[in-house]
């Protein structure tokens, strides 16, 4: 089908007209996306079939990624780069009168993730496919996203996010590899034929997951990976109830519902007991499911259970799948007869751990009776590990009473996760430098010293294919031209433009590209708020979610500030200024929508001010996803990465705007401190509080945020703003919340700390980006220096480091 252009654009017509059943002229652009995909998929199962055959003829050890989330996006595009056929399709399509770009708006971005954390996972698969590794993912076939976000008077709404409404072309259901899942039930202990005891759930309510397979296509290498993404369907037996909490649901209708909300949702509201029960629900369903198919492939294999570590490695992708430790020890205690401490010693090796928060609020825990009646045979098997963990440390390690408390895995009627994990695994590694330190030294400092060996840091990586060549074909063209295609494979290589950064040529290249870019997103942006943007102003940018701790609310007082100083002097000299934000409040996050009341409330004033409007404008631009991203990303000259020392693990999309030619200004904090260590301060601007400093203020307070408020009347002036009739609060609006957040609540994370110096820093840029060969030097600096932030770096530090993977022997894919 893809061997040329000319027997693409043949086959095409026939299958559009075949699965259509229109003729050429009647056909929409949604029929040209579901054939188009219908070709990629058939040729994409060639080699799924041809890549699952040679992994277990070659019988290598295999890697499982376990996650609550995984953030693909759109795949149509993605995958014709990959498969090398990009080009030919582009333009075939275009000689039959059809744009690839518009045929890609009509796929859906799949709900299956939120923030870093899926996309993340995204990229690792990306990764491991592409560089031949044996790695799959396992993660829920989510019926509905987090949620479609729209922006009404200026509030985030929340619709549903209904993403498989038109279908999924690149999923395969199996039906045939379908696992049930079992809650609730009571223990009982059950003599084997052989004498021994067993233990056995009964009386529970069973589920069924079943699979459905989205193939994951490596570039250059011919491997085809799997994700599988677990739906959950009834399994009941009417003959024997509907099972349940309480022994029956009323009926088969009230116990389907039941069991259908399991994968239903993206992250339920967890607020409440109900929602939580269903966070727990589907995290046990996840790794059961996932740890139920992962053995049936060991199985094929034909080897005892003790081989295990030798060929399956389980990664737990922060602490949402720790369940897949006490499941795995209950197959290994009750179904294959082993010891405890065998069965401890197999699952110890066969699991490893990524940590990715900081924050300790955010670390995960359980409420002990919830786990106790959901899942009474695991509550078991982790009562039991918590036993023997805290006995060694008390005889063997000759802990104090405190420190146990401290560690322990269940204390104060919760069950601790990361110390499960942790506890249960042969690795934990942070995601950036900073944040494994600040793991080892602040956060996990007694598991540190415990298991030292344990702890390694992996920074994290991008897919340079999917954020460069994909995002921003001109750009990787005009690289290609300059250094060649190795970096494709081997990013580091992008090194070899700083042979480049002062030719004046390649400079006036690389500002056309991001010219090129700002008109694409400026367009965008008039269809979806009917304002002109000035493509020649800095284009600003901060998308992320949308949390305190990251400080979007830093970004919108000095957008205030910069309204306030050129009201009062109108002959005020600055360069013009887009801000462009997107970010998701999560739903019960009631300051961060009201961040984004603000945010909104300044961009209605300062757009429609005739004093401000050619000097700044700002956009918040509605339901941030993968493919907004790919647009915004790279337009960007300016990338926000300004949240509190200390408390970003270490972002990723601040690698992806370094990557595409945007210079940071941001703060000492997650990979921005290896990004530092890379550009030096001629590539970044940097600005705030260092860690230290922040810790010390944390441990022996003297922060004063009214204090501040008192000395600086630029601070002064906007925070009184958000409370007083004005420019941003009209109509009996006011932000007192976020007022009393800055003050009565002493600015917890050091907004007003960090206000002076990172206005001297947007000030410092505004002047740099005048003096265009100094910010193009920059830019293509940046590029340069993005390469060792690229996936393919992180997973095979991973392979080799954690896993103990090779490359499969998988052939190059030089075309089809």
């Amino acid at each position: 089908m893809f061997t040329n252009k000319e027997n693409f654009k043949q086959e095409f017509k026939q299958r559009l007209i075949g699965t259509s059943g229109r003729q050429m002229h009647e056909v929409t652009e949604d029929d040209v996306y579901a054939a188009l995909g219908s070709m990629v998929r058939e040729q994409i199962g060639r080699e799924w079939a041809a890549t699952n055959r040679s992994y277990m003829e070659q019988g290598e050890r295999q890697v499982y990624y376990f996650s609550m989330e995984f953030l693909i996006g759109r795949l149509l595009g993605n995958n014709l780069l990959n498969l090398n056929i990009l080009d030919l399709v582009r333009e075939g399509l275009g000689e039959l009168g059809w744009d690839l770009e518009d045929i890609e708006e009509y796929e859906a971005d799949a709900g299956l993730g939120n923030g870093g954390l899926g996309r993340l996972a995204a990229c690792f698969l990306d990764s491991l496919a592409s560089l031949g590794y044996a790695g799959h993912g396992n993660g829920i076939r989510y019926k509905y996203g987090l949620f479609e976000q729209k922006i009404i008077d200026g509030h985030q709404v929340e619709l549903p996010d209904y993403w498989l409404q038109k279908g999924n072309v690149w999923e395969v259901r199996r039906d045939d590899k379908k696992v049930k899942v079992r809650f609730w039930g009571n223990v009982e202990i059950v003599e084997t034929e052989d004498g021994n005891y067993t233990y056995e759930t009964k009386n529970g309510e069973e589920v069924w997951a079943v699979p459905y397979d989205v193939p994951v296509v490596g570039y250059d290498k011919t491997a085809v990976n799997t994700l599988r993404l677990w739906s959950a369907e009834s399994a009941a037996d009417p003959a024997r109830g509907f099972g349940g909490p309480n022994g029956n649901y009323y009926n088969f209708l009230d116990y389907k519902r039941s069991v259908e909300t399991v994968s239903e949702f993206l992250y339920p509201d967890d607020s409440q007991y109900e929602g939580k029960l269903l966070r727990l629900k589907q995290e046990y369903f996840l790794c059961s499911a996932g740890l139920q198919s992962v053995l049936r492939t060991f199985d094929k294999l034909g080897l005892p259970y003790d081989r295990l570590p030798e060929k399956v490695a389980i990664h737990i992708n922060d602490t949402h799948p720790t369940l897949v430790i006490p499941e795995l020890m209950r197959i290994l205690l009750d179904e294959k007869s082993f010891g405890w401490q065998d069965a401890w010693d197999i699952v110890s090796r066969v699991v490893s751990y990524t940590n990715h928060t900081i924050l300790s609020e955010a670390l995960e825990t359980w409420p002990e009776q919830m786990v106790r009646d959901l899942l009474p045979r695991l509550y078991m098997i982790i009562e039991e590990v918590n036993r023997r963990f805290c006995a060694d440390l008390l005889e063997e390690q000759g802990a104090d009473q405190a420190k146990v408390s401290r560690m322990a895995i269940i204390a104060d009627g919760q069950i601790k996760m990361a110390h499960l994990a942790i506890h249960g695994s042969h690795s934990v590694n942070g995601v950036a430098a900073l944040h494994t330190d600040i793991l080892k030294n602040r956060e996990m400092k007694e598991f540190y010293e415990l298991y030292p060996e344990r702890f390694n840091n992996k920074t994290n990586g991008i897919t340079h294919r999917r954020w460069l060549m994909h995002a921003n074909p001109d750009l990787a063209g005009l690289i290609e031209g300059a250094i060649g295609s190795d970096w494709k494979t081997q990013p580091d290589r992008l090194n070899d433009l700083l042979g480049h950064a002062g030719d004046a040529v390649f400079q006036e290249r690389i500002r056309a590209v991001k010219h090129k870019n700002k008109e694409r997103l400026a367009s965008y942006i008039y269809k979806k708020h009917g304002v002109t943007v000035d493509t020649h102003s800095i284009f600003d940018v901060q998308v992320k979610r949308l949390h305190a701790y990251k400080r979007q609310l830093l970004n919108a007082l000095h957008i205030m500030d910069l309204y306030n100083r050129i009201k009062e002097q109108p002959s005020l000299e600055i360069t013009p200024r887009t801000f462009i934000f997107g970010a998701k409040a999560a739903p019960g996050y009631y300051m961060a929508k009201q961040i984004i009341k603000l945010i909104n409330n300044i961009a209605a004033t300062v757009n429609n001010d005739p004093q401000t409007k050619n000097l700044l404008n700002v956009f918040f631009l509605e339901n941030y996803s993968v493919s907004l991203a790919e647009k915004i990303i790279p337009a960007a000259d300016v990338s926000e990465q300004i949240s509190t020392a200390g408390k970003e693990a270490s972002g990723t999309g601040n690698m992806k705007l370094m990557m595409n030619g945007a210079l940071t200004v941001g703060t000492l904090d997650g990979a921005n401190v290896e990004m530092y260590e890379s550009l030096g301060d001629e590539g970044m601007y940097l600005f705030g509080l260092r860690i230290e400093e922040v810790e010390k203020y944390y441990r022996e307070g003297g922060y004063s945020a009214s204090a501040i408020y008192n000395s600086d009347d630029r601070v002064k002036k906007v925070l009184d703003q958000l409370i007083h009739p004005g420019p941003f609060c009209q109509n009996g609006q006011s932000f007192d919340s976020v007022y009393h957040s800055l003050l009565s609540h002493n600015d917890e994370y050091f907004v007003l700390r960090d206000f002076a110096s990172y206005a001297d820093a947007q000030a410092q840029i505004g002047l740099d980006y005048r003096n265009t060969k100094l910010w193009t030097e920059k830019s293509i600096l940046n590029i340069a220096k993005s390469g060792r932030f690229a996936g393919d770096r992180t997973i095979n530090e991973y392979a080799t480091e954690i896993w103990g993977i090779k490359p499969a022997n998988i052939g190059s894919r030089s075309g089809i």
